[in-house]
């Protein structure tokens, strides 16, 4: 399939990408292979893997979840009773990291604000072997319906549903142990996926999103305890969207960031410097996740303490 890149959006990351605009390139020619999360909530890893193999399914580790599977089969993977039955999830592979960074643990109260439809709400669940509360929140009805499905038929026991403007959360004054805000992006690192984000794409989006990031990042701040963790993470490449949102993060709410490590996991920090604005020099801490460097989705994340 011949692809058409925009020149706005080749000028920009030929800049950000610099020798390794090629490498993003030679990653487009070939889709990656779909990726499953085992739901423990509701199977053991062992039995579903038994399961999956009698079918005919090949299937290769995410090298930085243990429960995360790259997966060849001889079936739709969203049409088999396992499916259906809620023993996994359909999940792109660098989805999966943004909760193994926040690492929940059982009996905490945490917040995902930007929720729907649900992938990391299911996996933070599934982490904390459904003990504990995990506040959904999302502002779009529709999603909102996706979310409870998934929630549903995953076995999620623990999981209270909201739905408000992430934005104004705060001032329902409640306050939580973790939290997620994996906020509306221009989804530019998902370009390995999904082709047509090079038509909806452009540098006036990712500005006015960079506007709601920073905004729904500051509602979050205000929930957190006091010591308490929030990650932030997006499926962008864009500097704007991610390294200043974590400058604004760090000089106007006051929060720390804080490294990161995940075995097997290929990436880069974050940038302390785009086109010519210096930024702080901590969000090296942050890392950046390019197609090219797992042959997945793109992301950025940080891990921000109280």
């Amino acid at each position: 399939m011949e692809i058409t890149i925009p020149k706005n959006f080749e000028r920009k990351f030929k800049e950000l990408l610099r020798d390794d605009w090629e490498k993003l390139i030679k990653c487009l020619e070939k889709r990656p292979l779909k990726s499953i999360r085992i739901n423990t909530l509701k199977i053991s890893k062992e039995k579903l893997i038994k399961r999956l193999k009698k079918k005919g399914w090949k299937l290769k580790k995410i090298p930085w979840i243990d429960i995360g599977f790259f997966v060849e089969r001889p079936e739709d993977i969203a049409r088999t009773l396992e499916f259906f039955l809620g023993y996994y999830y359909i999940q792109e592979a660098s989805s999966m990291i943004p909760p193994l960074v926040l690492n929940p643990k059982p009996g905490e109260l945490v917040l995902d604000l930007c929720a729907a439809p649900g992938s990391k709400t299911t996996q933070i669940a599934a982490m904390m072997e459904n003990k504990g509360i995990i506040v959904a929140n999302d502002d779009d009805i529709k999603r909102i319906r996706a979310l409870c499905s998934n929630l549903q038929k995953c076995g999620v026991k623990n999981c209270i549903v909201t739905v408000m403007d992430g934005r104004k959360f705060w001032r329902k004054g409640l306050k939580f142990d973790r939290i997620l805000v994996d906020v509306p992006c221009s989804g530019s690192g998902t370009i390995i996926t999904t082709y047509s984000i090079f038509k909806t794409w452009s540098q006036s989006l990712v500005l006015r999103l960079s506007k709601l990031q920073k905004q729904l990042l500051q509602s979050a701040s205000k929930c957190l305890k006091k010591d308490g963790i929030l990650v932030y993470s997006t499926c962008s490449m864009d500097p704007e969207e991610n390294e200043f949102v974590i400058d604004y993060a760090v000089k106007k709410l006051g929060l720390e960031i804080e490294e990161i490590k995940i075995k097997g996991l290929n990436h880069i920090n974050g940038l302390t410097e785009w086109r010519g604005k210096k930024l702080d020099r901590s969000i090296e801490k942050c890392i950046r996740i390019h197609p090219y460097h797992n042959f997945t989705e793109g992301f950025f994340i940080a891990r921000l303490r109280r």
